[in-house]
């Protein structure tokens, strides 16, 4: 089944396309990456898809409804959610809060239930900070349950990032660079911890450049070249694409 369809995507940002007619598909429950040279438009697709961009033209459906024209957060209501490539938490918050900040949208925001503090807003909030607790711990991050966000080194807080888009129970989860700045062992851990998000039925597609991870984690690699589609398809056969080598891989990447 396919859960996100992008048809004749375009972009522009002056005369230059950052996206240029990008059709692609991205079936229920897989481990998707895109992958690319700087400037190839892997995160401006991104915020195409999450909706932080309007394209100039072109379609993206998601579970079978056209969500083109959606603002981000109605998006995120449909069950997609992203982390960022430059760290997104709120230093101000503890590490507990900025979880549950993701599950903002399944709240009752109505004015006089949260201001009188009513028996259903008192057991709603204990049971998101149940949830969060209990996201926290499933990202490796229960020793910083009682934390202060500021005071978490930057791998944690990448962990943290991710548990918040979690909290907003998505269908597809986009992780933008999620291996950036992490050392052999965390980016290791996190190879782990993707495939455990897909194995609960969470769709995954992962902007990346540590090619071990991607080779790692991925069903479907679609490779972007100046905005536009190379190609597409298993790690094997991007591996073995002579055009993919020429343009990002190079011989070293190949074998990586």
């Amino acid at each position: 089944m396919t859960l996100l369809r992008v048809e004749n995507l375009s972009k522009s940002f002056g005369p230059t396309p950052a996206i240029e007619d990008l059709s692609f598909a991205i079936s229920l429950g897989t481990i998707h990456s895109i992958i690319g040279p700087n400037g190839a438009g892997k995160t401006t697709l991104f915020n195409l898809i999450s909706g932080l961009y309007r394209p100039t033209s072109g379609t993206i459906w998601f579970d079978d409804a056209d969500i083109t024209a959606l603002p981000p957060h109605r998006r995120a209501r449909c069950g997609l959610s992203r982390t960022f490539q430059n760290l997104q938490i709120f230093l101000n918050l503890s590490a507990l809060d900025n979880v549950m900040v993701g599950y903002h949208l399944a709240c009752d925001g109505r004015f006089l239930p949260s201001l009188l503090r009513l028996p259903s807003v008192v057991r709603r909030d204990r049971d998101y900070r149940e949830r969060a607790v209990a996201l926290m711990r499933f990202v490796g991050l229960e020793a910083f349950v009682d934390a202060a966000a500021d005071a978490m080194p930057y791998g944690a807080l990448k962990r943290l990032e991710l548990a918040r888009a979690l909290a907003v129970q998505p269908k597809m989860l986009l992780l933008d660079e999620p291996a950036a700045g992490l050392n052999p062992k965390e980016t290791a851990e996190l190879d782990f911890l993707i495939q455990q998000i897909a194995a609960q039925g969470i769709t995954v597609v992962l902007v990346e450049h540590d090619m071990r991870l991607v080779w790692s984690v991925s069903n479907h690699i679609l490779v972007l070249d100046h905005g536009r589609k190379l190609t597409e398809g298993t790690g094997w056969e991007i591996r073995h694409n002579e055009d993919v080598v020429a343009a990002y891989l190079g011989e070293g990447g190949r074998h990586r």
